[in-house]
């Protein structure tokens, strides 16, 4: 999943990834989590809840003081007395934020060295393990970088946040009040565009690094994107009261747009290069826990495994169809040939979603949602943000019935004119593509968390992309046996995609290759588009630098833990029981579901 959005400005965000995240990430504080599925909480495993109440207060404390910088993302996951409000960029933000980040993570310490509940000290971990994360990028992103904030970029994730279908119209009403605030047309409020210049220009020091320049010109190429968008949600929705503001973000996205081009650009420096500091950082926050080498070395024999795999099924895929060539690319090149156009590409993957249903049922996979899958094709400005297919997550705190929604992209809008996405627009990249973003994939991890009650500190804070990219990519691994030969080729393709992350993202971030060299491994060997290859570019160079390459990390874990389990149960290993029951660990960290797979699931399964 790629989760939605403006993944790391400032933190890592991924992602992830949803659209909460742009607003915690940019003040480098840690954003909501991703989502698992079934029956059992993780506190049906303490016999009682009263843990999770325990857990919960002190969580709130930290959901509190972050909301305090970062309503948006307090707002995004569910707790409205946030909405309409918007972060904090006033010029003393960091020094306030880590004088309150300390206090609290020693209130978390002293609490942890009392409490005697396994699973409150987990979830103390959780929260102590997040402020040390952020406190620690805090001072990195201080001492290192010039501090730039793409201020439309961050009211496009604010405003669509509100102005969604399934929030309730009371709701949506505030998203008036959070565009007045965001333009400084409030009583008492700046534009948030003026709160920007300032902060980057107090921010420039010798030797600081400046922003990434293909990161600069492409923000600024999609402000009159997020306008428009931001415009048609407001119209769409029909939300009245906002036309003054409207008027005002239109003249402050232009002025910052000029300012950002006369300030920012000349001094943004040609490399992708983050400092190493910065970039260990982001590896640890997304979840990698080796070095960064080594994750390379793993990756590339995974990629020549793929390729070799690829080289055997091509002949077989290339004799269905009737193809003359037979090699990989080019048998790949004659499927992408089947288009699927872009008015229907939303019922071809409803459909093609209905028939993995059934093939998770009849073989016993794992246990599906009773309801049926949201999905839809992105807006322009979607795109713009988060060109990638992605899964939209629900409201995880106060959910009303809210779901996750499967977002289709048909494109890129930095990518250039006449370029097109042709990578999942074709009826055989849409079986592994659904298996990852809807089920048995993210969808289903969201419904959980919604379903399961877990501790706030495991709904919230949890989250790194390891977790939640290793169940995806370990999901589309179980429904690969059961579809098409052709949709088999192109998983491998997408697997092979990820060892490419695995390999390319350290590199271009530690200086061992050049971006023009990447793209051409993404191009010419693993067979995606133009743009495609470019915001997989992006992605690993300014976007989510350090994110991609937990895809293969993650997925990697879950397979050795698999066989673990198959290996130590024998003939009494049920695909269809494990695989609930890691849904069921919620989004705790894989050594943890690990720990619980070894003590709870093999010898509850022992003793049948």
């Amino acid at each position: 999943m790629d989760p939605r959005a403006a993944e790391q400005k400032g933190l890592d965000m991924r992602h992830l990834i949803s659209a909460t995240a742009l607003a915690w990430a940019t003040l480098g504080l840690a954003q909501p989590a991703l989502a698992e599925h079934h029956e059992e909480a993780p506190a049906a495993q303490s016999q009682t809840q009263d843990w999770v109440s325990i857990s919960n207060a002190y969580t709130q404390k930290l959901i509190e003081f972050e909301a305090d910088f970062s309503p948006e993302g307090a707002s995004a996951s569910g707790y409205e007395q946030y909405d309409g409000l918007v972060s904090d960029l006033s010029a003393d933000r960091d020094v306030r934020y880590l004088a309150g980040a300390e206090k609290l993570r020693a209130e978390f310490a002293a609490a942890l060295a009392s409490e005697t509940d396994k699973y409150v000290q987990q979830d103390l971990q959780i929260l102590i393990g997040s402020l040390d994360r952020d406190i620690k990028g805090t001072k990195l992103n201080s001492e290192l970088m010039l501090d730039w904030v793409d201020v439309p970029e961050l009211m496009f994730f604010g405003i669509s946040n509100l102005l969604e279908e399934q929030n309730s119209p009371e709701r949506r009403a505030k998203a008036v009040e959070m565009l007045q605030r965001y333009t400084g047309t409030y009583p008492g409020t700046t534009p948030m565009t003026e709160l920007s210049k300032a902060r980057y220009l107090a921010s420039k020091a010798e030797g600081k690094v400046a922003p990434y320049g293909v990161e600069v010109k492409q923000a600024v190429a999609k402000h009159p994107t997020y306008a428009a968008g931001i415009r048609e949600l407001f119209t769409r929705f029909k939300v009245a009261g906002a036309n003054k503001a409207l008027k005002a973000m239109d003249k402050q996205f232009a002025d910052f747009g000029k300012w950002t081009q006369q300030n920012v650009l000349p001094t943004a420096r040609d490399n992708a290069q983050l400092p190493p500091e910065l970039y260990a950082l982001r590896l640890e926050r997304v979840g990698i826990d080796i070095d960064p080498k080594e994750a390379m070395s793993r990756a590339r024999r995974g990629y020549y495994e793929l390729r070799s795999q690829m080289d055997a099924l091509a002949p077989q895929v290339a004799a269905k169809f009737g193809f003359e060539e037979t090699d990989y690319l080019s048998v790949l090149r004659a499927l992408k040939k089947q288009t699927i156009p872009n008015d229907e590409i939303e019922d071809y993957y409803r459909g093609v979603n209905t028939e993995l249903e059934d093939k998770i049922r009849e073989n016993h996979i794992v246990s599906l949602p009773d309801y049926e899958l949201l999905m839809r094709v992105a807006t322009p400005a979607e795109s713009a943000a988060q060109p990638a297919p992605h899964m939209m997550p629900p409201r995880l705190v106060g959910n009303t019935g809210e779901r996750g929604q499967f977002i289709l992209t048909t494109g890129n809008p930095t990518a250039g004119e006449g370029e097109a996405y042709d990578d999942f627009n074709f009826p055989a990249a849409s079986w592994t593509l659904s298996a990852h973003e809807a089920r048995p994939g993210h969808e289903m991890q969201f419904a959980a968390l919604v379903k399961q009650g877990v501790s706030l500190a495991r709904l919230l804070y949890a989250f790194n992309s390891v977790n939640v990219e290793g169940w995806a990519l370990y999901a589309e691994a179980e429904m690969l046996p059961y579809e098409p030969i052709e949709g088999q080729l192109i998983a491998l393709q997408f697997r092979q995609l990820r060892a490419a992350r695995a390999m390319l993202d350290p590199m271009l971030n530690m200086g061992l290759i050049s971006r023009e060299d990447a793209g051409r491994v993404l191009l010419e060997e693993v067979g995606f588009s133009q743009p495609m290859v470019k915001q997989e570019l992006d992605r690993y160079t300014f976007r989510m630098p350090g994110q991609a390459g937990s895809y293969y990390y993650g997925y990697r874990k879950l397979i050795d833990l698999r066989i673990e389990t198959e290996l130590a149960l024998g003939k009494k290993f049920d695909q269809h029981a494990f695989n609930d029951f890691l849904l069921s660990q919620g989004i705790i960290p894989l050594e943890l579901i690990a720990q619980a797979v070894r003590e709870e699931f093999i010898p509850a399964q022992l003793g049948k």
